[in-house]
């Protein structure tokens, strides 16, 4: 019976919460869902339930996470249900991820300044004439506009004054039983608390055409990226780039410029985000050079010659990296551990001492001294001739130049060696 009564008034809770939030719809779904899933338990369990015995629970307000984590708990509960119910308890949870907040960038809304006396307008599109009817999605239902003092309807279209937070949301003019369009009306905002929440990072991995970034903060529900001055302007050119939440709650951009990498960099990139936050709309621009955000990919180490006193490694660009070579040129470091103590020691030139166990590298640009790419994986260093057949994985090992067909010999002699092992030991 616990269990029945912790079901009760959970429904009463999300009753109370879809009603605060402005989707009746959604309220009368779960309702229905829920009622469902008691009334299969209660049967399945002979149990008779008396729901006005709960109308005395207090109803309190509760957010997004706590109401997935009942929702999880109840679903646990009937986890041997039939499918059914397993079906209702997963199209709970998809149905609450999706209450709050808008997704993506509506395709049309207009932004207003709050209390503020010039107007806005909402624009009805439609390539008819005659009279239209606006309607506000608002907390609880769809309703009639109602046209006040700062709510004036003009033609098809719609004009709205001193905006506050109550008249922020999807407004649509129809004719009849038809929706023409909708907009969104939403909230300049331009607190500097809420301004600073708009961090991004980015990078690029050369100087080619292309670059990279991703949104730090992940309390946003749609964010874009606009590069140029018709963004950071607020034009209509601007091109935004819009991105889906990942799995780990970051917004990742591929954006892409239209600087010469081969011309001396002038000109800074001037890039425009924009996020929307229960219906208001943040905006902030960020001003950079290309080569401070360059860090190339870790370099590739392609083999280790030895020397009479020193050993030479070879490496190679990344492949993502800026062409002609000569032209982007790149610096190395090595790193490397020594056999004897296990001490390591930093090299900036290709050139290190023998006596080494391994070894890994990593690059910048030579002339902008970009950020340092990540290392490579270690690799191991194999040296003398009598130690070269160990060079069968040279994704893990620095080696020297084979000649053609080493490797098949080195099998080959292995195998000769096991054959006369095993004779010895049948013999013996």
């Amino acid at each position: 019976m616990h269990c029945q009564y912790a079901l009760i008034n959970s429904l009463y809770r999300v009753r109370f919460f879809f009603t605060s939030k402005g989707d009746m719809m959604m309220m009368m779904m779960m309702i229905m869902m829920m009622m469902m899933m008691m009334m299969m338990h209660a049967v399945c369990n002979g149990i008779k339930m008396k729901l006005s015995e709960q109308l005395e629970h207090t109803i309190i307000k509760i957010t997004t996470t706590e109401l997935l984590l009942i929702a999880s708990l109840r679903c646990k509960l009937h986890i041997q249900m039939k499918s059914l119910s397993l079906w209702m308890c997963g199209l709970l949870f998809i149905s609450l991820t999706g209450v709050h907040g808008i997704n993506r960038f509506p395709e049309n809304f207009v932004v207003a300044k709050r209390n503020d006396a010039n107007p806005v307008t909402l624009t009805c599109r439609t390539a008819t004439d005659g009279a239209v009817t606006w309607k506000f999605h608002g907390e609880d239902k769809e309703s009639d506009v109602e046209l006040e003092d700062n709510v004036q309807q003009n033609g098809q279209n719609l004009s709205v004054s001193e905006v506050d937070t109550p008249m922020l949301g999807k407004y649509s003019c129809w004719r009849g039983k038809e929706m023409l369009s909708s907009t969104y009306l939403l909230l300049e905002s331009a607190e500097e608390e809420e301004l600073d929440n708009l961090s991004f990072s980015c990078w690029a991995k050369s100087f080619d055409c292309n670059f990279s970034c991703n949104w730090i903060h992940s309390e946003q529900t749609a964010v874009r990226l606009g590069l140029g001055h018709d963004c950071s302007e607020h034009r209509k050119l601007c091109h935004w780039v819009s991105s889906d939440r990942l799995v780990d709650g970051r917004f990742q951009f591929e954006l892409s410029h239209s600087l010469s990498p081969y011309a001396e960099e002038s000109t800074k990139l001037e890039l425009t985000a924009e996020a929307i936050v229960n219906f208001a709309i943040l905006r902030k621009t960020k001003r950079f050079y290309l080569r401070n955000i360059v860090q190339p990919d870790s370099p590739q180490i392609v083999k280790c010659q030895e020397g009479k006193d020193d050993l030479k490694v070879i490496i190679d660009a990344p492949s993502s990296w800026s062409t002609p070579h000569s032209f982007f040129s790149l610096e190395h470091e090595i790193e490397y551990v020594f056999k004897d103590d296990g001490k390591t020691g930093r090299s900036s030139s290709d050139l290190i001492p023998k006596g080494i166990s391994k070894l890994r590298v990593r690059s910048r640009d030579s002339l902008v001294l970009s950020a340092w790419s990540q290392w490579t994986p270690w690799k191991n260093v194999i040296t003398g001739k009598r130690n070269r057949c160990k060079c069968k994985n040279t994704a893990r090992s620095c080696c020297p130049e084979l000649p053609s067909g080493f490797l098949d010999n080195c099998k080959k002699r292995r195998k000769k060696k096991k054959n006369i092992h095993t004779k010895q030991s049948q013999t013996s």
